[in-house]
């Protein structure tokens, strides 16, 4: 591949929903420009960018792929994002790079849910988008309908640039209303031919709002419109990809993927209007770590080097991949460079190109390109690789919160470190699942956006690193108290041949009810009745033996410990003796009311208005209260207090409930008591799991 300057450098992020044909639109762009000989397909499993044996398999992306094509002396790097929402976190790194987006929205189906939140991110992130109507050549499809629902939801923005063309009901070709020139398809390329008196009408109708569109971002084109009722088409698409680069502009561009119709033409439009990374409207901010100073980088190739990785790979035979952007300067096999999140000095060694899962060698990549580094095993994505003597760090991006979880378990026992060791590395493919190990119930927790994308890491567990495992509903970390003083008696006797055992303590058992103190002790022994050197054993059997509590084995929390009498025997009593009287002792708690207490969750829940009775209706089942409603940009926002038990698989719930629409944080807020029914069926499966494990 050619090296490109920044000015003829275009980086597309392919966004929106699933299965509305980005991967195939990708694909027929390689192929319209020869790229690749033989077009693949989503459902025969050979793509270029989606070559994971997961995505095989399932037959739609799950992982960000990148795709070079070279059209016209311009190098056109797009990056195919996953659409489905349980992998959301590929599309943070990519369009924290991407100069521009384009969104994918079905000929047939008009605007998804997929289609809402891409256009919401490029809205709150000010970055540059067109939108790509597909699938124009199926039965049904409906150009004019779906650019209507576009305009009527988001305005004026939405202008459109071309116009399809039909011969009865078949999709034959296309206008370019920037230029007049009307095509028709020839294989996969297009061919001119005369605009029919129908067609010039249908263009004559929407050029008005066309031309007010470019002339909106320029005050000498607005005053030579208003003066003279006309633009030149220079003037139009000089307006209009000023409007773009402004994010105020969204045009519009048709075709289909499939038949590789339109890919031409769709490729003219990207070089003629979206932005190059040297006409990026807004430079790169970054923070100087010697003087903790705000800077700015421009895209520049006499700058010096700076790059960012937005996305990291673990190959099994290549070692970790990193695809980085180079924001500034030049990357050649010999840039020295530091990765400043780390502190670490580093060498270029092997620059590359991707291309699906092939990676080329390159020689040099400019400012404004996105190559991969390889086996720099101490950098993560985000990470910022810069020239040493000119060190800077550019912010990345905040992953969403997970919110579904599962406990993964390995299905042989003594793989444990395997799954932890193939988990850490999946993580740095994804950041945005994450890993723990609650002290409380022992397990290994898979934290994620859905379903789906843990699914996926335990496949790829499987198949990377050669470790069956399980997910399974992770336990809830109950706790117990009491609600009322008890004083305990615990007398431990036992003769045997030679020395015997005695331990004898009398404790006083108290809730603890203003603070947050799970347990206190407190030796009140007076007259010597427990000698001051086995109180300690008492306390230890004590601490040793409230994590497992008296009604359902969790935990005793709050509860305040006075050991004010006892006995002992000169020769009998030990250390293990006392010990074993206070395990007695604390027995006797199920005596004082003991209650079991649960997590309870704060979720902050963002709907669309309609929605709003179903998710009412769902959190009362849930034992969920209400704590109030705001307006929000998506709808409604909701708090909402309700236990962690209820609220495992609410993230697919929710998705199901609003189509996709509806979004949920949580946090920690306290723990509170079971109601008394709920508590009932927990000790009983307590209970039982005891019974089984003996």
């Amino acid at each position: 591949m050619n090296e490109y300057q920044s000015a003829n450098i275009r980086n597309i992020a392919v966004v929106g929903h699933g299965s509305e044909g980005k991967t195939t639109l990708v694909e027929a762009m390689l192929y319209a420009t020869g790229a690749i000989d033989r077009m693949g397909r989503v459902e025969d499993g050979n793509t270029v960018t989606d070559y994971d044996p997961e995505e095989i398999r399932r037959q739609f992306s799950i992982s960000t792929a990148v795709a070079p094509v070279e059209y016209k002396n311009h190098k056109i790097n797009f990056i195919d994002i996953p659409g489905y929402f349980d992998f959301i976190g590929e599309m943070f790194g990519p369009m924290r790079v991407a100069d521009a987006a384009l969104i994918v929205v079905n000929a047939i189906t008009g605007i998804s849910v997929g289609c809402e939140k891409a256009m919401s991110y490029t809205t709150k992130h000010a970055i540059p988008r067109a939108i790509f109507v597909n699938a124009m050549d199926r039965e049904h499809a409906d150009f004019d309908k779906v650019v209507s629902a576009l305009q009527d939801k988001y305005g004026s923005e939405i202008c459109p640039v071309m116009l399809p063309i039909f011969k009865g009901d078949k999709f034959v070709g296309f206008t370019n209303m920037l230029t007049g020139k009307s095509y028709e398809f020839n294989g996969k390329v297009s061919k001119e031919v005369p605009t029919s008196a129908e067609q010039q009408g249908k263009i004559d109708d929407m050029m008005e709002a066309l031309i007010e569109s470019a002339a909106s971002t320029d005050e000498e084109l607005m005053e030579k419109y208003f003066e003279e009722g006309e633009l030149s088409p220079e003037e139009i698409i000089k307006g209009l990809k000023a409007g773009i680069a402004q994010a105020a502009v969204t045009p519009v561009f048709l075709g289909a993927a499939l038949p590789c119709q339109g890919m031409d033409n769709l490729l003219e439009q990207i070089i003629t209007l979206m932005p190059s990374p040297a006409e990026k409207v807004k430079p790169h901010h970054g923070t100087n770590p010697k003087t903790d100073k705000d800077e700015e980088r421009a895209c520049d190739v006499n700058a010096p080097f700076a790059a960012q990785v937005f996305k990291t790979l673990a190959d099994p035979f290549v070692g970790k991949i990193s695809i980085v952007k180079i924001i500034s300067g030049v990357l050649t096999p010999n840039t020295q460079f530091i990765n400043i999140n780390k502190d670490k000095a580093g060498k270029a060694g092997s620059v590359g190109i991707m291309l699906g899962k092939k990676i080329t060698p390159a020689a040099k990549l400019n400012a404004g390109d996105i190559g991969v580094l390889t086996k720099l095993n101490d950098t993560k994505t985000g990470d910022t690789l810069c020239d040493p003597a000119a060190p800077i760090i550019f912010p990345f991006v905040t992953y969403p919160e997970p919110c579904y979880a599962m406990a993964i378990q390995a299905k042989k026992k003594g793989e444990e470190d395997k799954i932890m060791q193939g988990l850490l590395r999946l993580s740095e493919e994804d950041p945005s699942f994450r890993i723990e190990k609650p002290a409380e119930t022992a397990e290994t927790i898979l934290n994620g956006q859905g379903e789906m994308q843990l699914d996926v890491a335990v496949k790829k567990l499987a198949s990377k690193f050669g470790v069956e495992c399980l997910l399974v509903d992770p336990k809830i970390p109950y706790r117990e108290t009491i609600r009322k003083s008890i004083d305990a008696v615990g007398r431990h006797k036992k003769q045997t041949g030679g020395h015997g055992q005695f331990g004898h303590c009398v404790v006083l058992f108290e809730p603890i009810k203003d603070s947050e103190t799970d347990f206190e002790f407190v030796d009140a022994v007076v007259g010597g009745v427990v000698p001051r050197s086995f109180i300690p054993a008492v306390e230890k059997g004590l601490r040793e033996n409230i994590i497992k509590g008296v009604l359902a084995g969790y935990p005793m929390v709050h509860i305040r410990a006075t050991l004010h009498d006892g006995s002992y025997h000169p020769v009998d009593s030990s250390e293990m003796a006392f010990k074993t009287a206070a395990r007695l002792a604390l027995k006797q708690c199920k005596n004082a009311d003991p209650v079991l207490l649960e997590p309870i969750y704060t979720l902050t829940i963002k709907v669309p208005d309609e929605y709003m009775g179903d998710i009412i209706g769902d959190m009362n089942r849930r034992r969920g209260r209400i704590l109030g409603m705001n307006p929000s940009e998506e709808g409604q926002e909701v708090a909402v207090e309700v236990p962690l038990s209820e609220t495992f698989k609410y993230a697919t719930d929710l998705r199901a409930m609003t189509q996709g629409r509806g979004a949920f944080t949580k946090e920690f807020t306290r723990y509170e008591e079971v109601p008394s029914v709920v508590a009932a069926k927990i000790i009983a499966a307590a209970t039982l799991d005891e019974d089984e494990d003996e």
